[in-house]
């Protein structure tokens, strides 16, 4: 939530470029995380000016084209998601005090923000806005009159703050710098030659340089054109791990599609391919990234906890029927909000594994916290580097699915169940669990996978056809069994997600349990079938299940495998893929619903990327 850049360089001849266009351009990339405003901050000639309006990016672009900002070398902007009052110009970021000397934007909230309001209040500060923000901003200027310089009140403010927060000030008495400070909010660090970079994430700054720097929790930041110096709140130096960018800028473009989900749908054979790469040694063994784990702890854990929220968590249900029957290793899976408030089990010989995209979601970074206090070992599967929750846990795998733009994750979906297939067959080789050879198979199995994918993808012409006939439904079920279960699930949320249609996902066996009484004529529901190949009496059940909605008048669309038979007589509609083994089958049974959630929401006229209430990385709890 929220979307935070920063900019200083160097005053040059022929410049190409200014503040106010690596300052949009970054907002611009991160609209992504969701947002109702907009608004930036430069520096020129001794002033502040900035413009902020209520609305999209393209909104404050008119605003600054109806009153045009100078050519600037220090500018700050902000995408704000509401949290302390609506949406609207007032309350939009950046929050100018100090007679327009200091700008500050801010992501996060600052949870004792009342009582240090009253405090400003009583020094005779006058409030214009309903947010927390204008309050830090107001405690940060009283701090710079009395120290007279932004690093030492920012290190003082934050000292004063509560909460989870990134904030970003400039000062006109300073006019060569930024200054930031991060606590349980992202923030990563770019650098350029005579110019550097901030941002809520590395596609802040991506079309400016491949080199980044990350900034831990609690740390104050001054960036020049030609420094980074980082402290912690005390003042001691501090070093930032600095890494290189994989993404390139092109990867965060739609490349010709409708809707960044639609591109993103189309990339997850390579999100597949590409998280597969590298993970065999030289001797045949499976690696992981960053392992700050013994070996012999792992042997020895007797339990794996997976937390996660939305898809990913989803993902990890997937997860666990493979990692239970490959490591034979008790497997839960919590839902990361949920998990540190009922006083679970967790102990040294506890294996947690974090699910999330960004990395950087609050409720998943608080459970990962938890379980290290607790003595539990964390391995966190993450598409971001830089980000919290891998740099806060003992171990990280990355996925390397690309920037994901759209909301509605769908190729970091594939690619956490990916990489999760990847961490068991790790620890099952590890506990000796399979052999070599055992491992090499299953390892090819998803070798196939990408092509398999490209395949369903082809022929989406199916399921958009169905689709566009479907736009008008009010509510569509999903029902699976076994990992089919956790796909019905995935394939309501999507379409709750970006459709705006109430959608279920059910276990099929619950059906006489309960939900079958929402099946009357007409009712559309979508059954995964698991494959005649695998347990017999598992697709036989799913195949009387689709009977058993039939005969109510359900609409039945049914996604199942080629050279599935048995399922003609009963399906109105089939959308088939390829033959596979039955845990890798969600990698290719997912992708119909994504492609069908889509597609319902374009011809319902939505807005496919940004859908309404939702943002794509949840930093607050």
């Amino acid at each position: 939530m929220c979307g935070i850049v920063g900019y200083v360089g160097r005053f040059s001849e022929n410049r190409e470029y200014f503040a106010e266009d690596v300052v949009l351009e970054g907002l611009r990339r991160l609209e992504y995380r969701g947002y109702d405003s907009a608004g930036l901050a430069v520096y020129f000639d001794g002033q502040l000016q900035w413009r902020k309006k209520a609305g999209k990016v393209a909104e404050l672009e008119a605003e600054i084209a109806a009153r045009p900002l100078p050519n600037s070398v220090l500018g700050i902007g902000h995408t704000r998601w509401a949290t302390h009052g609506g949406p609207s110009d007032i309350n939009s970021h950046p929050h100018v005090v100090a007679g327009g000397k200091l700008a500050v934007v801010h992501n996060g909230i600052i949870e004792n923000f009342a009582e240090l309001k009253s405090s400003m209040q009583d020094k005779g500060y006058h409030f214009v806005s309903d947010t927390d923000t204008e309050v830090a901003a107001a405690v940060l200027a009283d701090l710079f009159e009395q120290t007279g310089e932004l690093t030492l009140a920012m290190r003082k403010a934050c000292q004063l703050f509560d909460g989870a927060f990134t904030l970003l000030a400039i000062h006109a008495d300073q006019p060569d710098q930024i200054v930031a400070a991060r606590r349980d909010s992202p923030l990563v660090i770019g650098l350029g030659e005579g110019e550097n970079f901030l941002g809520s994430d590395v596609s802040g700054f991506i079309d400016y340089t491949k080199k980044a720097v990350e900034m831990d929790n609690d740390h104050i930041v001054t960036v020049t054109a030609d420094e980074v110096v980082i402290t912690d709140y005390d003042g001691n130096p501090q070093e930032g791990k600095r890494f290189d960018i994989e993404w390139d800028a092109a990867a965060a473009e739609k490349g010709g599609f409708a809707s960044f989900m639609e591109k993103e749908i189309h990339d997850q054979p390579a999100a597949v391919r590409d998280t597969l790469m590298g993970r065999v040694d030289e001797k045949g063994n499976l690696a992981i990234d960053e392992l700050r784990i013994e070996e012999s702890l792992l042997k020895s854990i007797d339990k794996i906890i997976v937390i996660a929220c939305g898809t990913a968590a989803y993902a990890g249900h997937v997860a666990r029927y493979a990692i239970e029957h490959w490591c034979r290793i008790p497997t839960e899976v919590e839902l990361a909000h949920e998990f540190r408030y009922r006083d679970p089990i967790v102990n040294e010989k506890t294996l947690v594994v974090a699910l999330s995209q960004s990395g950087e979601t609050m409720d998943t970074l608080m459970a990962v916290r938890h379980a290290r206090q607790q003595g539990a070992k964390v391995i966190a599967i993450c598409n971001t580097q830089g980000a919290s929750i891998p740099r806060e846990a003992d171990a990280a795998l990355y996925t390397h699915a690309g920037p994901e733009i759209a909301v509605a994750s769908t190729k970091a979906f594939l690619a956490q169940i990916t990489a999760t297939y990847v961490l068991g067959l790790y620890l099952a080789q590890l506990r000796g669990n399979m052999f070599a050879d055992e491992v090499e198979a299953i390892l090819d199995d998803l070798r196939a996978m990408p092509e398999k994918v490209q395949t369903v993808i082809d022929g989406k012409e199916t399921v958009t056809s169905l689709a566009k006939s479907m736009q008008d439904a009010t509510s569509v079920l999903f029902l699976g069994r076994h990992v089919g279960f956790p796909v019905a699930l995935e394939g309501a949320l999507k379409l709750k997600e970006i459709a705006y249609l109430h959608a279920e996902g059910f276990a099929a066996g619950e059906l006489k349990h309960g939900p079958i009484a929402l099946v009357e004529e007409g009712q559309p529901v979508f059954v995964i079938v698991p494959s005649p190949r695998g347990r017999d009496s598992l697709h036989a059940k799913v195949v009387s299940n689709i009977q058993e909605v039939r005969a109510r008048g359900a609409i039945t669309i049914v996604i199942a495998e080629e050279g599935d038979e048995a399922v003609e007589a009963y399906a109105n509609h089939i959308i088939r893929i390829p033959q596979a083994p039955t845990l890798m089958q969600p990698l290719l049974a997912t992708v119909p619903l994504q492609i069908f959630a889509c597609k319902v929401a374009e011809a319902k006229g939505y807005d496919v990327d940004q859908p309404r209430n939702l943002a794509k990385s949840v930093t607050v709890e």
